[in-house]
């Protein structure tokens, strides 16, 4: 019998914390766990401020442990039966974390956004995983939780009412209040300068079926352009996210065995509203993303603005900040003229309070649930989907079925 049920490693940072306070005001009965870092002393410090709001904290147990460290990372996966992380940039730090994993037969959450390094770990882990046993599941954040479990909520109410699924699903954000992540920032430098120095990447991240090896389908690469969608009635911009989240919700489908059909097609996008002053808004979208998607592309310009205008990792909204955002997505599906329409509605800022929300229960749901014998370089869809359309309400996500036509 291993030590702990679940490690959470990376608690001294600000992420990590918030992942912390979310096990501890959502409290899994039973459930044994310990935090882990690189610093001791940190972590003792962690560990005070969390046992100021709750108390039953002062009884959690310290790791130490480097994530560069492969010996000790080693050491820390055979305590624990589930690993969650949040140490990244995860190109920089994860790979051997999920390497003693896969050697150990430990599962694994964290949440990166980065299709280049989810990649790499498919090609290098996911058959070692199966054979081994370990569930390694990335994206368990906002990149890409409420798009993949709001994917499967949505199928799942297409087959209730129509006795088949959706053969195309779009998803447009709806209202959303938050700020912006440190760490996506730090990831996406990262991702430039892999480009610029191994154009491979740059055709790996063209490719929208990234995440399936030798997949293919109707899809093609995410449209970078205004649009009209006629399904939400909305004017749509290019959505930063949906480079991750729509080979997220494509590996989902191809891991539970292509459900909903082999001609399945998924898009994203950001929805901006009706009317000239929806397609106003889409317009400086666009252009707003281009010109982030220019600093973080050039160096010099990405020293400048990291800090300045872009946050530094570690960095993010005060407490009031976090509880004052939200989110909505708007999932629309259609079959043979017929349309079905669900909402994610999120509360907390999406990207830290909400985020860290989801990785917790993902945790969770992998540490003290029953789920199906699936194994290999998972998404939180084709694993624990079941069990977070359940868990999650209660931590403010919710699937809101809107009408069927």
């Amino acid at each position: 019998m291993r030590d702990f049920d679940l490690i959470l490693f990376g608690v001294t940072g600000y992420t990590g914390r918030l992942v912390a306070e979310a096990l501890l005001e959502y409290p899994e009965p039973g459930l044994r766990w310990a935090i882990a870092g690189r610093n001791e002393e940190k972590l003792g410090q962690v560990r005070s401020a969390l046992s100021a709001r709750f108390p039953e904290a002062e009884g959690l147990a310290i790791v130490v442990a480097d994530s560069l460290n492969a010996q000790e990372m080693g050491d820390l996966v055979q305590r624990t039966r589930v690993v969650c992380t949040t140490v990244g940039p995860y190109t920089k730090y994860g790979d051997a974390l999920v390497a003693a994993c896969v050697e150990h037969g430990t599962d694994y959450c964290d949440l990166t956004g980065e299709v280049s390094w989810m990649r790499k770990n498919i090609d290098a882990h996911h058959e070692a995983a199966k054979a081994g046993q370990s569930r390694i599941v990335h994206a368990a954040g906002f990149d890409s939780i409420p798009f993949d479990i709001g994917v499967i909520a949505l199928q799942k109410a297409a087959v209730e009412r129509w006795g088949a699924p959706a053969t195309s699903v779009r998803t447009a954000t709806g209202k959303m209040k938050g700020g912006f992540s440190g760490g996506t920032v730090a990831s996406m430098g990262l991702m430039f300068d892999a480009i610029r120095s191994d154009r491979s990447v740059l055709r790996l991240m063209a490719n929208p079926y990234a995440l399936v090896p030798g997949g293919s389908g109707p899809d093609r690469n995410d449209s970078r352009a205004v649009s009209h969608w006629s399904t939400h009635d909305v004017w749509t911009a290019p959505f930063i996210m949906a480079g991750c989240n729509t080979r997220v919700v494509r590996r989902t489908h191809a891991l539970l065995g292509y459900p909903w059909g082999e001609d399945f097609s998924y898009a994203e996008a950001m929805g901006t509203g009706r009317g000239l002053g929806g397609w106003m808004k889409a317009q400086s979208i666009r252009l707003g993303l281009g010109a982030l998607i220019s600093i973080m592309a050039i160096p010099f310009l990405r020293r400048m603005a990291v800090g300045t205008i872009l946050p530094n990792p570690g960095e993010g909204p005060s407490e009031a900040e976090r509880h004052a955002g939200m989110y909505k997505a708007h999932v629309v599906g259609e079959r043979s003229g017929e349309t079905i329409r669900l909402d994610v509605i999120g509360e907390g800022d999406p990207g830290y309070l909400s985020t860290s929300r989801m990785l917790a229960q993902t945790a969770v749901a992998l540490a003290c649930d029953a789920l199906p014998e699936v194994y290999g370089v998972l998404t939180p869809g084709s694993v624990v989907g079941e069990q977070l359309m359940e868990r999650l309400p209660r931590v403010g996500v919710r699937f809101a079925l809107r009408d069927v036509n």
